[in-house]
């Protein structure tokens, strides 16, 4: 069984996958455990921003545990409609937590694992770190993944990824290239990398954060005009009366840290 290591300090939460066995891949408890802690940092005001990573060096996660699927026992998880699978509550944008996440990639990234990369905020990856999907070579379609992905790279890179399966891995130096993700550091490096970019973010106003972060992601749902709209809701929240809008400029010309208000994940 996986297990999911939470740990919170000076602003961030980490969150590790842990599954050595399997990868770093999920099963269901492992689920449930990322829907929990994904709605404990959202309503945490001490927490601002969080990091996503795997346990160890060869693997950052590689979707559901295949054994599981080999069982058939999780078959049953693709009825019921897709918000209620499991597989789609793993990530902060899946579970609506709008504090800015990095998703720090240390090894292999494959299947379900795709899904904290298309939905990352920030994402950094290991120089060893490889990107791919197995679906199709195992007798199971890729659906949601490549649909997440299709919005961040290019789609003759998204099919090549889900028809060549694991004959076919995107290097860190490839990936970059194309936008999956927006930098690449030495393994040795990733987290102290990772905790470097958390704890600017940190200084910031978390209301901020959060209203920018869903304004950005909830306007791709749209086109150009209403996705416009939607985000200009968000400034017509913060300014009805937030006080981080008078704080922020008052601490600059006071020259001083500014005393935000916590965030805890209200609209």
């Amino acid at each position: 069984m996986g297990q999911v290591h939470f740990e919170k300090k000076d602003g961030v939460a980490t969150l590790t996958l842990d599954n050595p066995k399997a990868r770093n891949a999920f099963d269901y408890e492992m689920t449930q455990e990322l829907r929990r802690r994904w709605a404990e940092i959202s309503k945490d005001g001490e927490i601002v921003c969080a990091i996503v990573t795997g346990a160890g060096e060869k693997a950052f996660c590689t979707g559901w545990d295949i054994t599981s699927t080999a069982s058939g026992e999780s078959h049953k998880f693709s009825q019921g409609g897709r918000k209620n699978a499991p597989y789609s509550q793993i990530t902060a944008l899946q579970c609506r937590c709008w504090k800015p996440v990095i998703t720090a990639v240390n090894g292999m990234c494959s299947g379900g694992g795709l899904h904290f990369v298309a939905d990352g905020d920030i994402v950094i990856a290991a120089e060893t770190a490889t990107f791919f999907d197995t679906h199709c070579e195992v007798g199971l379609p890729a659906a949601l993944e490549p649909a997440g992905l299709a919005r961040k790279i290019p789609l003759d890179a998204v099919m090549r990824m889900m028809l060549l399966g694991s004959a076919e891995r995107m290097n860190a130096a490839r990936a970059r290239e194309i936008g999956l993700i927006g930098e690449v550091v030495p393994g040795a490096r990733l987290m102290e990398r990772a905790r470097e970019l958390a704890s600017i973010i940190a200084r910031y106003s978390p209301t901020a954060l959060a209203r920018t972060k869903r304004a950005t992601w909830r306007s791709l749902d749209h086109g150009l005009e209403e996705g416009l709209d939607v985000a200009h809701r968000e400034l017509e929240a913060h300014y009805a009366g937030h006080p981080d809008t008078l704080e922020g400029p008052k601490a600059f010309l006071e020259k001083r840290k500014p005393r935000w208000a916590p965030y805890t994940g209200e609209e």
